[in-house]
């Protein structure tokens, strides 16, 4: 005869693990992707699962309106207002892309009170890799 296995806490106790509360995040990063056209801001914890997102075109702005300096501080302080609000107090801030939006979400994230272990540029850069695509004749 099988030996039974021992279940840890009861299913009937709401649902297991809630996503949204609950979870204490001391330590977190921040990914901002400023595009010309679009600003995205993910902040995960350190293994990389995501805990809040927003972007310029989540947070109302349409069109060329999207990759402006004050889209990304809006989407900026969207993103991180929900982390605070869960406990989070330092960050480590990982910019890409070569959008308008770069100096100003990194200005909405140091007005937001975390303490910023550093920041760092990710833009890829490449090394001469991939032939560009033919010139166009009109």
């Amino acid at each position: 005869m099988t030996k039974p296995i021992p279940r840890i806490g009861s299913r009937r106790s709401g649902r297991i693990g809630s996503r949204k509360a609950g979870r204490r995040i001391p330590k977190g990063v921040i990914h901002v992707q400023a595009s010309f056209n679009n600003t995205i801001v993910t902040v995960t914890d350190v293994r990389g699962r995501v805990v809040s997102w927003s972007s310029a075109g989540t947070c109302g702005f349409k069109g060329t309106r999207r990759g402006t300096p004050f889209a990304a501080q809006t989407a900026a302080g969207n993103a991180i207002r929900t982390v605070v609000d869960q406990g989070m107090q330092r960050a480590e801030v990982m910019i890409k892309g070569p959008g308008l939006g770069r100096d100003a979400a990194l200005r909405a994230i140091r007005r937001s009170g975390l303490l910023l272990s550093f920041v760092r540029d990710v833009t890829p850069m490449p090394h001469n890799g991939c032939r560009p695509p033919k010139k166009r004749r009109v």
